[in-house]
């Protein structure tokens, strides 16, 4: 068995129509607290992580009508959209899971959030799309 590329989960996507409404949920009714929020035009999302405790919570509203989010949105609702990964070296992952026969979305990184981030199309993975990250040095 090869070992895996991943260290731990960073976080879990969500989905949702309007990041106002669901802060109200997720931050004011259920407690967690906002680590920070981001207009993210760029990725065709406006956006938020929450503290969950052991992971992190992303809620993404799509602002681009033509991003896969939104896209995602259309066909599926709101809810999960990915859980991300945090790899030491994203290019060794790809190309691990390249070689596996993994179905990527991204065969090069791209930069995110918090550093370099690529997805696993999740055609490949049952139907779950994995996020993974390489965090930039602060």
């Amino acid at each position: 068995m090869t070992p895996s590329p991943f260290e731990h989960v960073d976080h879990i996507g969500i989905v949702v129509v309007d990041l106002d409404r669901a802060l109200a949920t997720f931050q004011g009714l259920l407690g967690f607290p906002l680590l920070e929020r981001h207009h993210a035009p760029e990725h065709g999302v406006d956006l938020a992580f929450l503290d969950a405790g052991n992971l992190r919570l992303e809620l993404l509203q799509p602002i681009d009508p033509t991003s896969g989010t939104a896209r995602f949105l259309a066909r599926r609702g709101e809810g999960p959209h990915h859980v991300c990964f945090v790899v030491s070296d994203i290019h060794a992952a790809l190309e691990q899971l390249h070689r596996q026969g993994m179905a990527l979305v991204d065969e090069e990184p791209r930069p995110g959030i918090h550093g370099l981030v690529a997805f696993v199309h999740p055609k490949a993975t049952h139907g779950l799309m994995i996020e993974l990250l390489q965090r930039q040095e602060p």
